[in-house]
């Protein structure tokens, strides 16, 4: 039934503010926002190995109460989890749940952005496993 991720959206109130603390932590710009004139509603960035879809509307078209931490935590992948965790709090975020290792290889720790969203990074070893094999399997076609 699920396939994968496809987007991520965080919410905020201040779309452009969100779009410009995300742009330097990601280190790239949003290649897609909505209207094209005018205060952003929605903007939509492209990370990571895949080219995941991390998403931010603005908060007033959320189907529930915004701004406060809660919910489902959304991990991405990361190769150290202590650096982007500090990374993260060095760009304004605060600690959600400091880096903790749940067994070999396996490690995750998360962050509340400026804007009330929690932001998860993990080392995982079955992500990298799998993008090795991907990897693999597309070098040899």
């Amino acid at each position: 039934m699920l396939r994968g991720l496809t987007t991520t959206n965080f919410f905020a109130d201040d779309v452009a503010a969100a779009k410009d603390w995300y742009t330097k932590v990601f280190g790239v710009e949003a290649y897609f926002a909505r209207p094209l004139e005018g205060p952003p509603a929605y903007v939509e960035f492209r990370i990571g190995d895949y080219s995941h879809e991390f998403g931010i509307l603005d908060s007033r078209y959320a189907a529930h109460e915004v701004g406060k931490p809660g919910g489902a935590v959304t991990y991405w992948a990361v190769d150290d989890v202590e650096a982007a965790f500090a990374e993260l709090i060095g760009h304004g975020a605060t600690e959600h749940q400091k880096p903790t290792e749940h067994g070999p290889g396996f490690v995750t720790a998360s962050v509340v952005d400026p804007f009330g969203n929690v932001l998860g990074v993990m080392f995982n070893q079955h992500y990298l496993d799998i993008l090795a094999t991907k990897t693999a399997a597309a070098a040899q076609a």
